[in-house]
């Protein structure tokens, strides 16, 4: 396990959902919803990077159920590989994030949460779920 805070993305073409570990990468907890649009969310995400200073950036792929790369997991494969060029000093990963937001959907359903609050956080609860999953497969 990696010392020092991981943080996810799941990305959009209209939303950017994002979480942060703790320090000892044991929870993780959503830090809020960027606008995917115009590289807006690139101002939110150097935030996170001076203010947590992960040292691994989890990234969700979407791939497709039958296993193979969809045309949004070439984008986000672009994007990560932007990324990385911009900064070097990090560690750039993807994660399988195939049902990620049926599973967050279906949680904030479970806790009675309103249509509303489900449409404007379900990409953070997606972007735990993908930290979640990647602590869990580094933990073993």
């Amino acid at each position: 396990m990696p010392n020092g805070r991981i943080l996810a993305l799941d990305i959009g073409t209209v939303r950017i959902g994002a979480a942060v570990s703790d320090s000892l990468g044991v929870i993780a907890q959503g830090l809020g919803v960027w606008k995917a649009e115009n590289d807006e969310w690139r101002r939110d995400f150097d935030e996170a990077l001076a203010k947590y200073d992960p040292k691994i950036i989890v990234v969700g792929l979407p791939v497709r159920t039958d296993g193979k790369a969809s045309e949004a997991a070439e984008r986000i494969n672009a994007l990560v590989g932007e990324l990385r060029a911009e900064y070097p000093e990090r560690e750039f990963v993807t994660q399988d994030e195939r049902f990620t937001t049926v599973i967050a959907q279906r949680a904030m359903i479970q806790a009675d949460t309103s249509r509303r609050k489900r449409r404007k956080n379900v990409d953070k609860v997606a972007a735990v779920i993908i930290l979640e999953d990647w602590l869990e497969s580094h933990r073993r």
